[in-house]
């Protein structure tokens, strides 16, 4: 076994057999990565902190926008709030995005005659930001086009992700410009006879209101390029306190991809199938960053996303009270107007 050790440390990890692996893994493999953590820099690991807020800010920001398009008037403080709420539930619910579930459930309670609104203002919101993530990686794709060509593995993720692209674009489209209806005429008195079908219709109906006012729907992309350039420099920060001479560029393209498919609803938060895209991609020759910095960096960017969740996680002890109060729901609902929700 010491030659095996000795084999692994030359780098020859592939002669080690998978028993040897792990036992290496589990000897070596902590402490390497505790060494490695503590060797951030604390002002790179507060800077990360601060741009990890900034995501929650612009995303809470764009969500707003999607809620006045469809007239529920809900005040920006109240939406930022359900959004922590949400990124607490993030934190152990299936992929990034299980927390959509109790965002669509509190801003529910927002309103009684618009409830299909509401939710679908949660979909619209997670559609536009995935869209809007993956185009940005798609335009970072061009000045890296030497680098994705010259690994085949991150050719073949820079592949998925103009897939997952195209879906999402045909889904928009849909959504957002009728496009079934159009194909189908009878799509819509169809979906009318399904169980609950007068909710579907008005939820299909609150996606085309959304979709006609283009001057918004440059807003809420704008919105979220700015939103998806602090996720890439919370981890440009984690990568400079750790010492990793990571191109931004690279990273560019890289981060928000590995977000995209860690959002897929494999595993609580999207822990591992994220460590791993992060090891995979970053261990590259033309990158060259250790497997053991490589995770670090990804543990410290969940580590980033787990302090802002205990905020949210607050906030969401004090609806639990207003909810014990009330009698239902998790926070009062607001006295609604004739377009929407009052402030």
């Amino acid at each position: 076994m010491k030659a095996a050790w000795s084999g692994c440390a030359a780098g020859d990890w592939a002669a080690l057999g998978r028993w040897a692996q792990w036992q290496f893994a589990w000897a070596f493999g902590p402490s390497a990565l505790l060494r490695t953590v503590s060797l951030i820099r604390p002002f790179e690991g507060a800077l990360s902190l601060v741009f990890m807020g900034a995501t929650l800010f612009l995303g809470a920001l764009r969500w707003h926008l999607v809620l006045r398009a469809h007239h529920l008037s809900v005040a920006f403080g109240r939406t930022l709030e359900i959004s922590l709420v949400s990124h607490f539930f993030n934190a152990f619910l299936l992929g990034s995005t299980g927390g959509d579930l109790m965002k669509a459930y509190c801003v529910s309670g927002e309103t009684v005659t618009r409830k299909a609104e509401s939710v679908i203002s949660v979909f619209v919101d997670r559609l536009l930001g995935l869209l809007s993530m993956l185009l940005f990686a798609a335009a970072m794709m061009v000045p890296n086009l030497a680098l994705l060509r010259g690994s085949p593995r991150l050719g073949m993720l820079a592949l998925a992700a103009l897939g997952m692209l195209a879906g999402l674009l045909a889904v928009g489209g849909l959504s957002f410009r009728a496009g079934l209806s159009r194909l189908w005429p009878g799509a819509r008195d169809w979906l009318r006879r399904l169980p609950k079908g007068e909710s579907l219709d008005r939820a299909l109906e609150a996606m085309r209101h959304f979709g006609r006012q283009r001057t918004l729907l440059a807003q809420t992309v704008g919105l979220s390029m700015l939103l998806n350039l602090a996720c890439v420099l919370q981890i440009w920060a984690l990568a400079r306190g750790l010492g990793l001479e990571v191109p931004f560029r690279a990273l560019a393209v890289l981060v928000p991809i590995i977000i995209c498919v860690a959002a897929l609803p494999i595993t609580p938060s999207g822990l591992g199938v994220r460590e791993n895209l992060y090891v995979w991609t970053l261990s590259v020759p033309a990158l060259g960053v250790p497997a053991t910095a490589a995770l670090s960096l990804s543990l410290l960017a969940f580590a980033g996303f787990l302090v802002w969740s205990l905020v949210g996680g607050a906030f969401y002890l004090r609806f639990r009270r207003a909810r014990a109060h009330a009698g239902s729901g998790l926070a009062r609902p607001e006295r609604e107007t004739g377009l929407g929700v009052s402030q």
